[in-house]
């Protein structure tokens, strides 16, 4: 089948969704009284050998706001397409090295916050192709000092977004993050949480619709969730010794985030813009 309209709808809705987002997070730097804003890269992926000269890899566009609240949030949307390299095919739901073509749209956000108190967050909703075609994500909280009630706001979201569309789904895709967002050679999680899923099938134009609806869901309860926890909390006092603790605590996410995220590697292997696939990356981290 070909996904080409269903591939530039999903893109039209993850650029949607990054312009409300980035549009909240500014509102928010305003009722700090803060003037910063995002600052917006188009980038062009790189191709690789044996994709042909007049390849069109597609690209992206990374924004990047430090601010007085977000101390450095990126959202980054990106469309590309291209072939994999044969040994990184063998990994890739539904490629391989006889059929190597992909295409993938989506959005991804990071944000590290200035005060200890506001959990840092991650969401990223994506659709990707191959000779399968399927829909992943999710969204999880990265608290330095955590507070159980927003731990339990954030989960409740997450919660009624997924029991709209299937009674599993919370406690699949909860358990799923559970396991993803761990750190094996630290032995613990690398925050409280949230939801992941990955491989969600798309059969036909009817599983396509289902599944969309549930990973633009996805999006709204983050937009839903997150910013209310950090009005909640941003306008918090701060000790030395908290401060020191986040930045510390910022080293267990670097780690994960460059050792075992997947997200990571795809876009190092896919000639992807190594600034928007690092932004993650804190500005400020130290190591005990």
């Amino acid at each position: 089948m070909d996904w080409s309209k269903q591939s530039k709808e999903a893109r039209t809705w993850f650029e949607s969704l990054r312009d409300r987002i980035c549009a909240e997070f500014e509102a928010i730097e305003r009722e700090a009284g803060s003037d910063a804003a995002f600052d917006y890269i188009a980038w062009d992926r790189e191709t690789h050998e044996g994709e042909g000269d007049e390849s069109d890899g597609g690209g992206g566009v990374r924004g990047v706001m430090k601010g007085k609240v977000f101390e450095k949030v990126g959202v980054n949307v990106s469309t590309v397409s291209g072939k994999f390299s044969e040994k990184f095919a063998e990994q890739v739901n539904g490629a391989s090295p006889e059929n190597p073509d992909f295409t993938a749209t989506g959005i991804s956000l990071v944000a590290h916050m200035a005060n200890p108190h506001v959990p840092a967050v991650h969401m990223n909703t994506r659709f990707l192709t191959t000779q399968s075609a399927w829909f992943g994500g999710g969204a999880d909280l990265n608290p330095p000092i955590e507070y159980a009630e927003d731990t339990e706001a954030f989960h409740a979201r997450l919660r009624a977004a997924c029991s709209a569309h299937n009674p599993t789904y919370y406690e699949r895709f909860k358990k799923w993050a559970d396991d993803y967002f761990f750190i094996p050679h630290r032995g613990v999680a690398r925050g409280v949480g949230g939801i992941f899923y990955d491989h969600l099938e798309c059969d036909d134009t009817v599983t396509f619709d289902r599944h969309f609806a549930f990973t633009k869901d996805v999006g709204e309860a983050f937009l839903d969730a997150f910013p209310a926890i950090v009005r909640k909390r941003m306008g918090m006092e701060w000790s030395d010794e908290e401060k020191a603790a986040q930045k510390e605590w910022r080293g267990r996410y670097v780690e994960f985030n460059l050792v075992y995220d997947r997200g990571t590697l795809f876009g190092l292997k896919t000639g992807g813009n190594i600034d928007a696939i690092l932004m993650s990356l804190p500005p400020e981290v130290t190591w005990g």
